[in-house]
């Protein structure tokens, strides 16, 4: 596996990843698109190889993603993403590393997001890495509705 920048090749199969990790709260692939051109915002992919996945016959495959938006000194972590079968096995982890040591590089010092309050693995994913817990944004979440922890890390 491999990490590497969201690319236009990409777009189908991350707006397809996108739809299946967050459902009606899923970004369309015009929003990953404008992702790709904007200077402020930085998108990482993990990808295999693999003879086949649901996607194509062969090829590369999309693993998961992750993104951030950039302003000034502050990152504001905005969408991780793991294919269920490649879950549990530190994809996001190094994804998220990947992308706070790239970030960093661009002058990131402040990272910010905000999480489903049960979404556990994830919650316990962002604490491993070094983000802490700094409040919470009532209902913040609908389909279903939840709040959502606002999650803080300083490099």
């Amino acid at each position: 596996m491999w990490i590497s920048e969201l690319s236009e090749e990409d777009l189908d199969q991350a707006a397809a990843l996108e739809q299946d990790c967050f459902g009606s709260q899923a970004w369309s692939r015009q929003a990953l698109a404008d992702a790709v051109i904007n200077e402020n915002a930085l998108y990482l992919v993990m990808k295999e190889e693999a003879a086949y996945a649901p996607f194509q016959a062969a090829g590369q495959v999309l693993v998961g993603y992750c993104g951030v938006w950039l302003s000034f000194e502050e990152g504001e972590i905005m969408n991780v993403a793991v294919r269920k079968e490649f879950r549990q096995r530190g994809c996001a982890g190094r994804l998220m590393q990947e992308l706070l040591s790239r970030a960093k590089e661009r002058g990131a010092s402040r990272f910010i997001l905000e999480v489903r309050e049960g979404n556990f693995p994830a919650i316990r994913l962002y604490e491993s890495l070094g983000f802490e817990r700094a409040g919470i944004r009532k209902n913040f979440y609908s389909d279903p509705k939840e709040n959502a922890l606002i999650l803080l890390k300083e490099i």
